[in-house]
């Protein structure tokens, strides 16, 4: 589900951001792992490379979140999007947000 779009950069059918100018960015995601006992790790991808990831792997709790935030400096074209590196969102992605906005056009 998108709450906001503004230019609708953000292709829901593929959940890629696609950068609609050259400019730094600000991406931020929050993921939930849901009555699973397994590691999960989520990464931000650039242009199909990780640039940063978030872990949640307590064994103990069924409820966990893991969260990470990123300024990047992005050309016209570019794309971003979340990958789940390693196991499952219990419940799918609707205990999770996405969220990315354009700090500083160059």
């Amino acid at each position: 589900q998108v709450l906001v779009n503004i230019g609708n950069h953000f292709d829901l059918a593929s959940s890629i951001f696609v950068a609609p100018r050259k400019g730094i960015y600000s991406f931020s995601f929050h993921v939930v792992k849901v009555y699973n006992r397994q590691t999960i790790q989520v990464s931000l991808m650039q242009n199909g490379y990780p640039v940063i990831s978030a872990f949640a792997g307590d064994q103990d709790v069924t409820r966990e979140a893991a969260s990470n935030g990123v300024l990047l400096h992005m050309e016209r074209e570019d794309k971003v999007h979340l990958k789940l590196e390693r196991g499952n969102l219990m419940g799918g992605w609707k205990y999770s947000t996405f969220s990315g906005f354009l700090v500083f056009p160059l």
